[in-house]
């Protein structure tokens, strides 16, 4: 008992040593670097315009009308959860979709079909991939430059635009690969589509 005692003290001691390190000083001090060099990332890339918040630039939100730029198909759940007046409540999880099950398939047979009758003009074109398939997460932000460009002629008939239009707006929101090695172009959707009702400049 005399030798186990000693060995307990240390332990405890040890233990609370690194909840103060770790779960402490190190949390408080990422967070205060965070806030003090990257306060707009670090509060989630809210876009904000004239005091309304519309929404956070690293998550997907779900666009469906023609005079849209499209995502990516989300997992987006609204029959779990309601809030107090019993209005749905979106939240968004990854997908545990086998790419080889049957249900995945038919989610990626009907997205196929809504991109081929929303752009008759694009037929015989493949799509790309990114438009009739679901990322790991189901939230991503962006798409390729191509998915994006692949809806033009849709957006700029519905908006009574030029292409060229359409196309600008779409290069104003592309970001190159991360120090120009890593990764490939993207589209944010949502600026894109704040931008094309005239809210983002």
């Amino acid at each position: 008992m005399k030798t186990i005692l000693p060995i307990f003290r240390k332990m405890t001691a040890f233990a609370l040593i690194l909840t103060v390190l770790c779960g402490g000083l190190y949390t408080f001090s990422v967070t205060g670097i965070a806030q003090l060099l990257f306060p707009h990332t670090a509060n989630g890339s809210i876009i904000e315009i004239d005091g309304k918040k519309y929404g956070s630039a690293l998550l997907a939100q779900q666009f469906s009308d023609n005079k849209y730029l499209w995502g990516r198909i989300m997992n987006v759940d609204i029959q779990t959860f309601t809030d107090a007046s019993g209005q749905p409540l979106a939240y968004g999880a990854p997908s545990n979709l086998a790419v080889t099950s049957e249900e995945y398939e038919q989610l990626v047979s009907d997205r196929v079909k809504k991109i081929q009758t929303a752009h008759p003009d694009q037929a015989g074109n493949p799509i790309p991939v990114d438009l009739v398939t679901c990322s790991g997460s189901g939230l991503d932000p962006q798409i390729s430059v191509a998915a994006a460009k692949y809806q033009i002629e849709r957006i700029a008939a519905e908006r009574h635009l030029t292409s060229q239009e359409v196309e600008a707006i779409i290069d104003r929101y592309t970001t190159s690969r991360f120090l120009g090695i890593f990764g490939e172009p993207v589209v944010n959707v949502l600026k894109v589509n704040l931008a094309l009702d005239g809210i983002l400049k």
